[in-house]
Parts: structure tokens; C-alpha cells; sequence
């Protein structure tokens, strides 16, 4: 079944899909735009005690209550201070919604599904390897493809369920 999202392209041979892409210490990182709920800039963050260090608390987003994760902590870059480009990606991971602080969202690109490479055997930054799906190496461009169903333990996927 075709969907406006993923559609036969005969010229590259493969589905097209699209990816929001967005930064985290200067690196560029994509995730399947299906999977993002909405974006919105950063809201007033409640803290949560007793959370892993990388949960940074929860928001109230239109009555529902959400738990926000920093995506920095979590694959244990250097903290930053949160400015006008700071986003909170608002996604549906295992049935919950989420929020991840991200740097910066980019846009929004539609690649071939051929274009993904298998990720590096080793992986040098923080990122565990579970949790990349794929990288694609375009000309000026190196994008990591995450799947945040895998980032997280069954343990914490409860804890979150518990917070918000």
C-alpha cells in the first residue's frame, strides 16, 4: 500500500522515505517522520525525583503528561545550554508518547530506502549500536538513522509509563 510517506520511485530503485532530521552536538541524526507526533519549541519542565539523569522530567501538553528525555544524557555527550533553536520531538515509542530534547531539528528529507547502510561495527560516540538503525553518506552529509523502540530497556519503558 502506497502512502503519501512511502512511495515507489523507479528511479532509485527502491521506497522513498522520510526522515525528520535533527542535531545533537553537531551531529546530524534522522528519525522516520511517521514515529514524530509534533515539535514544539521548550516548555517550562517539571522534575521528576528518583528518574534516571537522563530524564529530565515531564511537560503538560494540552492535558496530557508526558515524560521528556535529553537526548544528550542519554547518549552521554557534554550538556548545553538550551537556546531559541532547542526542540522537544514529540514521538510515540512503544505506545507512549515521549518527549526528546534535541539541539536543533533540521527539516524534513525523503531518501531511498537503498540509500541506508548497515551501521558501523564500531561505534565511537555515545550512541549504542542497538539503537542505530542504519547511517546514510550522502555527498556533504553523514545522517545516523535511530530506532527509539530499541533505545530503552523493558525496565525503563515501564518507568516511563509510571512518570507520565
Amino acid at each position: 500500500m502506497e502512502t503519501a510517506l512511502t512511495v515507489k520511485n523507479e528511479e532509485f530503485g527502491g521506497e522513498l522515505i522520510q526522515l525528520v532530521s535533527f542535531n545533537l552536538e553537531k551531529e546530524e541524526y534522522g528519525i522516520n517522520v511517521l514515529m514524530v507526533r509534533e515539535i514544539i519549541r521548550m516548555l517550562n519542565i517539571t522534575r521528576v525525583p528518583n528518574t534516571p539523569r537522563y530524564v529530565e522530567g515531564v511537560i503538560n501538553l494540552r492535558g496530557k503528561v508526558i515524560p521528556i528525555i535529553s537526548l544528550r544524557r542519554k547518549f552521554d555527550l557534554m550538556e548545553a545550554e538550551y537556546d531559541k533553536r532547542t526542540r522537544i520531538m514529540v514521538m510515540e515509542v512503544v505506545g507512549e508518547l515521549m518527549g526528546f530534547i534535541v539541539d536543533e531539528v533540521s527539516e524534513v528529507i525523503r531518501i531511498s530506502e537503498k540509500e541506508i547502510q548497515p551501521p558501523p561495527p564500531v561505534v565511537s560516540s555515545g550512541i549504542e549500536q542497538e539503537c542505530m538503525s542504519g547511517v546514510i553518506n550522502q555527498a556533504d552529509r553523514l545522517l545516523v538513522l535511530l530506532d527509539l523502540e530499541r533505545m530503552f530497556s523493558a525496565d525503563e519503558r515501564r518507568l516511563f509509563g509510571n512518570v507520565g
